[in-house]
């Protein structure tokens, strides 16, 4: 396929000796992680979506969640001692992530982030999360990326609505 995308994901991650696989498949939007996974041969639990919120102090954070899984904003307000949470528009993700909407990766954002991740993401051996380009995945142990971006853990995922 094409050649890997050298991100500021891409570059952090080598700096790391972090290793990875990369996946390139065609993007499509709405197409989302159930996209990505049936075009890798995948499940959508699999790939870990990256969403970037904030709280009712205009606090900015991101949540790592799996494909097939939703946020409940009520139980993350809990976790995290909030009033609210609300996600976060498209323009202000890339003010401070410097990736677009469907290409937001956890990994070098131009502004630190605070991120929180779905507990039994650690149970994946492997995971594909976003790599700072729309329709770039990366395979990645998670104990290297708990080990790079050092996540605290919550239980906060619901199934999807929509199927």
């Amino acid at each position: 396929m094409n050649k890997t995308p050298i991100t500021p994901a891409i570059r952090l991650l080598k700096q790391n000796n972090i290793n990875f696989t990369p996946h390139l498949y065609k993007y499509e939007e709405h197409g989302g992680a159930k996209l990505a996974a049936q075009t890798l041969g995948i499940t959508a639990h699999q790939v870990i979506k990256t969403i970037v919120m904030h709280n009712e102090n205009t606090e900015y954070f991101i949540v790592l969640m799996h494909g097939d899984k939703e946020v409940s904003l009520k139980k993350l307000a809990r976790e995290i001692s909030c009033k609210t949470i609300k996600l976060c528009h498209p323009n202000k993700v890339r003010n401070l992530t410097n990736y677009l909407v469907g290409g937001t990766s956890p990994f070098a954002t131009k502004t630190p982030l605070k991120i929180y991740c779905e507990h039994t993401i650690k149970n994946l051996n492997e995971l594909w999360i976003n790599a700072g380009k729309r329709g770039f995945l990366i395979k990645i142990h998670f104990k290297d990326l708990q080990a790079l971006l050092q996540p605290q853990l919550v239980t906060v995922a619901v199934d999807n609505k929509i199927e």
